[in-house]
């Protein structure tokens, strides 16, 4: 049972299974976050330009950004707890209003976007320097310098939502610059200094498998996302084989990051004399790549649905073929850096493939969509064997760990 009464009770335990543990109101706030996320793709693929695509990636770093923040708050304050889950199920509502908005955040609903992030970010920051107050000073601190950091970029977030139009995408880049560095700089402000690395004390199996919790739920939204497209067009062969292209490009990237990575990275963060930077690289920075990878994959399976042999100008063909071949090799991209944030070198399937996939696109005139979605998944198909072969190979002692071969 959790003593309510004292104030560590609103911490995790500092050792045991309950210190790494993923609890179900942490899934349930998930769920928010990733509608967040798909929300991003409709919009993209119906207007197809390199405007949507910039304003796109913005929205999605930035609900990353959001999210992987609580992820980490949540490393330290235990969700059993009443007051904290109580803070969670605010945050899931602010977050709803901030999804509700992103449809028409460079439009009339900038303004709840941008507020809505601020006062999330925020009000957590501050949600938490409380929490840790007689339990953990330096984590009081260290909230305390996030809190201001995020009081920051706040101020570009709401000025930009309330900006003209053309000054929105310039004024959010700076609010999700400042986010960003702050890790970086260790939260380094006037008075305060910066963060000690060693009070970064992270579980990092737990933050781990919230990554990895967080990419399986983003995988099935995109399922969800294909069958609902194919709800809406013509049932013959050719959209039946775009649906299983888009359902065998899901598994493969499954199969690319929880086939090895995801427990290699856990055992390494967990075993790291000090994990706090490991999982800032790993598990805070790096996934974004992945998340990028499966939202541009789950529009370009959306295009390809629509129109599977590009002649009834449902999609620009260039737009497409750039997604259909981009996304993939974005997600390679992301398993590269990743297994080099765990201590790995650079895999050479995984960046053969992602150069070979942005080749491809150059085919786009003479291969029609439907063809190019099965040539990109031969592609991920053959790095996943690789994978595996390379994987054996070190489990026989012929390769030493980490081996790119």
């Amino acid at each position: 049972m959790v003593d309510r009464g004292r104030p560590t009770a609103m911490l995790r335990p500092p050792r045991g299974q309950e210190r790494s543990r993923v609890t179900f109101v942490e899934l349930f706030y998930d769920l928010v976050f990733v509608f967040a996320i798909t929300q991003i793709a409709h919009p993209l693929a119906d207007e197809q330009d390199l405007a949507a695509l910039g304003g796109a990636l913005l929205l999605t770093v930035a609900v990353w950004w959001v999210w992987v923040e609580t992820a980490w708050a949540t490393n330290w304050l235990n969700p059993d707890h009443r007051a904290v889950r109580f803070a969670l199920f605010v945050l899931m509502l602010v977050g709803l209003l901030m999804a509700s908005a992103i449809p028409e955040a460079f439009g009339d609903t900038g303004w709840l976007f941008g507020l809505t992030i601020a006062v999330g970010t925020v009000g957590r920051g501050v949600f938490a320097t409380l929490a840790f107050r007689g339990a953990r000073p330096d984590h009081v601190h260290n909230f305390l310098r996030l809190t201001i950091w995020s009081s920051v970029s706040g101020i570009f977030w709401i000025a930009g939502g309330f900006a003209p139009a053309d000054l929105r995408p310039f004024l959010w880049t700076i609010a999700l610059v400042i986010s960003m560095l702050a890790p970086t700089v260790r939260f380094r402000v006037p008075l305060l200094d910066a963060s000690p690395v060693e009070t970064w004390d992270v579980a990092g199996e737990h933050l781990a498998e919230r990554v990895s919790l967080f990419l399986i739920i983003m995988l099935g939204e995109a399922i969800i996302l294909t069958g609902s497209t194919l709800s809406t067009v013509p049932l013959d062969w050719a959209s039946l084989l775009a649906f299983v292209a888009a359902f065998t490009s899901t598994v493969l990237m499954w199969l690319l990051y929880f086939n090895h990575a995801a427990a290699g990275g856990s055992r390494y963060v967990r075993d790291a004399a000090s994990p706090g930077p490991v999982a800032r690289l790993a598990y805070t920075y790096v996934p974004v790549v992945l998340v990028v990878g499966i939202l541009l994959t789950a529009v370009a399976d959306e295009l390809v649905l629509r129109d599977p042999f590009g002649v009834d100008g449902g999609a620009d063909p260039l737009f497409a073929a750039a997604l259909m071949c981009g996304a993939p090799a974005v997600y390679l991209l992301g398993n590269a850096l990743f297994d080099r944030a765990i201590g790995l070198p650079w895999m050479r399937p995984h960046l053969v493939g992602a150069v070979f996939l942005v080749a491809l696109v150059a085919a786009y005139p003479v291969v029609p969509s439907l063809a190019l979605t099965w040539v990109a998944n031969g592609v991920l198909l053959l790095v996943v064997l690789a994978e595996d072969r390379a994987d054996r190979r070190i489990r026989r002692g012929d390769a030493p760990s980490g081996s790119s071969a």
